[in-house]
């Protein structure tokens, strides 16, 4: 049959012709190498390879004699950009104690936090080494589950390299170790190994750190919060770590316990009569000087996260921790803090004087990078670094991040108007908010002073209680929320609740996250999260660290711009909460806010180069909050008072002569183009927004930048009100104003005048504002 036939034979679905002898012809090329035969020949061959490489492995790895941890173990390292060390976390405070000495509880308490099932097990979780392998090498860097076993082997016997090589050799270690070593030594070693943060590495030293006690004399309830610690020692503990921090390493402590009850070695009625125990204070390190202290507590926390992100153990020890702190800047902001604060301060005179507590944070929004921070005059007397407290709430501060959710939403008012500087609000005192979740909430003023209608840029430079609470309302609580987590504020710290008082800015916070959350909008919408590391490096290599900025994008260029451009004119504008301290030499948005009773007053702004968020807290005994009334002599302390002219000090000096003059703003949501209504205090106006009808469908109405001619558009009419209102209260006689630290009178709108952050409550009545 000739090769035209076979072509015929196979059209008709028919095989290919056999020759004479009966067989098929043979695959010609490649295709003779994948036949399924050889294909699955291959596999197999593949398999034994592979177990014949791993049985090649078992027989040349053995067990270690003596463990190579202890002997090699090295230094931590943080230090300056300049080189100076601030910290050096060389002296490795470790006692051995032996498995006899170890109670039971501790022994339960750590199984069932780490690995439940270790004294059944085989000593690997074969299906998490896996998968720290596959991370390894598609270069992700985290590392799969790991048994007690596999942890010892790596604390004691290995180091903490994130390699192929080294995972298989602490699988085949560990296999082997179930044959040398009992249950029993290998959880006494890794008891003894294990870092629990305060520089203690191992369980009596970790006993002794915590609870001033000798281990055999923890209780259950002890145990069980040493236990928790393992996970991430320096953000658990609860005495110095960050109020998330505490509720994280509550919650570690109740899932001990709980799995301790499922594994039956604790009975429901013992666990349920079980309360959180009493974690003993640090010990201050005397060494600290200057802010070293405060910047060593916050690097260590940051630095243990990203570590523990690259698949190693801060505890292991042998990293350089270089901080982004400017050594010029730094000095900048301890000498403000010096000169407009402490200076102005005898608490031989004033009892007062003796619970002002300052904290700030500056940040490069363009990296991400802390350049300066404060974080308490003596570390040694006040060991709560006042830059990362959450306990504290941060006033009107909060209230650009509503102006911001709304241009992000694209929202519009009760009545339908697309919301934007020029939109109309009611700025009377006790004005009833109307909308779903306002349940009659009528926020008053400061001095009760009522404005009448006035555009959103008016109540954001005299910082106008209602009109951001009715336009929380008007917004959606829930997704004022969201925007504002998603700049960068804690959502986990007491009191965030979607209630109308959370336009007054009712919740606690740091000025940390309050500095990424500026930040993120000075760096027209991508995130920003502030962190203190320039650097980490562990034997000559660096470590992958999380992106500080240009990351995700939170909201839009046009809408974090339109927020800038209103937030120059609380700075800008003779009428807004922070105009002493506009500038010729460069361009400043920024927020005063002031919380309940003067308890913190605050000023976060921003330039063009820096971010920088300034608090003054009133702290009395035992941590307990007080009001700054008479503070330094003054009648009251605000946001215009002594943290803005902190503020100022520092970032004139912080800049020098390299100052960026101007924004660069790209926004259809520029500040006002048109003239407030006449003020009235009779007929509140319902929200009304501009005549100019809207770009897109999809967008709020377009407004020319700041930078343009204001247009010569007339003012909006206003009409009766539509929704029942409370008829505002009439303004209080006038009195002398109390003044700020220059002598002259505070401009309105942030406890110096009308207008400012009192109303602090949840429970969505009207407070009485601030005498």
């Amino acid at each position: 049959m000739g090769r035209a036939e076979e072509r015929r034979a196979q059209k008709r679905g028919g095989s290919a012709p056999r020759s004479a002898r009966g067989k098929k012809p043979k695959k010609a090329g490649i295709r003779r190498f994948f036949t399924w035969k050889k294909l699955l020949a291959y596999f197999f061959g593949l398999i034994a390879l592979g177990v014949g490489a791993f049985v090649a492995l078992y027989m040349y790895v053995d067990v270690p004699k003596d463990g190579k941890y202890a002997a090699r173990a090295q230094a931590t390292v943080y230090k300056l950009d300049d080189g100076t060390v601030i910290k050096r976390d060389g002296a490795f405070n470790r006692e051995e104690v032996p498995f006899q000495k170890i109670p039971k509880t501790v022994q339960n308490a750590v199984v069932a936090a780490e690995n439940k099932d270790f004294w059944d097990d085989s000593g690997v979780d074969l299906q998490g080494t896996a998968r720290g392998i596959l991370n390894t090498v598609m270069g992700r860097g985290k590392q799969g589950g790991s048994t007690i076993t596999q942890q010892y082997v790596k604390n004691y016997y290995l180091d903490q390299r994130q390699t192929v090589s080294r995972k298989v050799t602490e699988l085949i270690i560990s296999l082997k170790l179930k044959n040398e070593k009992s249950k029993e030594d290998i959880l006494a070693g890794y008891l003894n190994t294990s870092y629990f943060g305060r520089n203690a590495y191992g369980i009596q030293a970790a006993s002794h750190a915590y609870f001033n006690k000798d281990v055999d004399k923890l209780s259950t309830q002890e145990a069980a919060y040493l236990a928790a610690l393992l996970q991430a020692p320096s953000q658990y503990d609860v005495v110095t770590g960050t109020d998330t921090g505490k509720r994280m390493a509550k919650e570690r402590w109740a899932y001990v316990l709980d799995k301790e009850v499922e594994k039956g070695w604790l009975t429901k009625a013992e666990r349920t009569k079980m309360s959180f125990p009493k974690v003993g204070k640090v010990k201050p390190d005397t060494s600290f000087k200057k802010q070293y202290g405060y910047f060593y507590d916050l690097a260590k926390v940051q630095a243990e996260e990203a570590i523990k992100q690259s698949g190693g153990n801060i505890g292991a020890g042998g990293y350089t921790i270089t901080l982004s702190i400017d050594a010029k800047r730094q000095a900048a902001l301890e000498k403000a803090v010096d000169d407009q604060l402490w200076s102005k301060l005898d608490p031989s005179v004033r009892k007062i004087d003796k619970a002002v507590q300052p904290g700030a944070v500056s940040v490069d929004p363009k990296t991400g990078k802390i350049v300066a921070m404060y974080g308490g005059k003596k570390y040694l007397e006040h060991q709560i670094n006042n830059a990362s407290r959450e306990d504290y709430t941060p006033g009107s501060t909060f209230k650009p991040f509503i102006y911001a959710s709304a241009l992000a939403n694209g929202a519009k008012t009760q009545d339908g108007k697309p919301i934007n500087a020029n939109t109309i609000y009611n700025g009377d005192n006790e004005h009833v908010i109307q909308g779903p979740g306002a349940d009659g909430y009528a926020p008053e003023n400061e001095d009760q002073h009522s404005y009448g209608p006035v555009t959103v840029e008016v109540g954001m430079e005299k910082s106008i209680n209602p009109v951001f609470a009715q336009m929380a309302v008007d917004v959606g609580l829930e997704k004022v929320k969201d925007t504002a987590v998603g700049l960068g504020m804690n959502p986990k710290v007491k009191d965030f609740v979607t209630k109308p008082a959370m336009a007054l800015g009712a919740m606690g916070q740091s000025p940390l996250h309050m500095a990424g959350a500026y930040a993120t909008l000075n760096n027209h919408g991508q995130k920003v999260e502030p962190s203190i590391i320039k650097s980490i490096s562990r034997g000559g290599s660096d470590i992958s660290l999380p992106k500080s900025s240009g990351g995700e994008k939170v909201i839009s260029r046009d809408a974090a711009d339109g927020v800038t451009a209103v937030l120059k004119s609380v700075v800008e504008s003779d009428d807004g909460t922070a105009n002493k301290f506009r500038s010729d030499r460069y361009q400043v948005a920024g927020k005063t806010g002031t919380a309940e009773k003067d308890r913190a007053a605050w000023f976060t702004a921003y330039t063009p180069d820096l971010t920088t968020v300034v608090a003054v807290y009133g702290e009395g005994d035992g941590g307990k909050q007080e009001p700054l009334y008479g503070a330094g002599g003054l009648p009251r302390v605000n946001g215009s008072g002594y943290p803005a002219e902190i503020w100022a000090a520092y970032t004139d000096a912080a800049l020098g002569d390299d100052a960026t003059a101007k924004f660069d703003l790209e926004t259809d949501n520029g500040a006002a183009t048109q003239a407030p209504p006449p003020p009235t205090t009779t007929a509140p106006p319902v929200t009304q927004a501009p005549t100019t009808p809207p770009a897109t469908p999809s967008k709020p109405p377009t407004t020319p930048p700041a930078t343009t001619k204001p247009p010569t558009t007339k003012a909006p009419e206003t009409t009766p009100p539509t929704h029942h209102t409370k008829p505002p209260k009439p303004p209080k006689p006038p009195t002398d104003p109390p003044t700020g630290n220059t002598g002259k009178p505070n401009p309105p709108g942030d406890n110096g005048g009308p207008g400012g952050d009192d109303g602090l409550h949840l429970n969505g009545l009207s407070p009485s504002p601030s005498s």
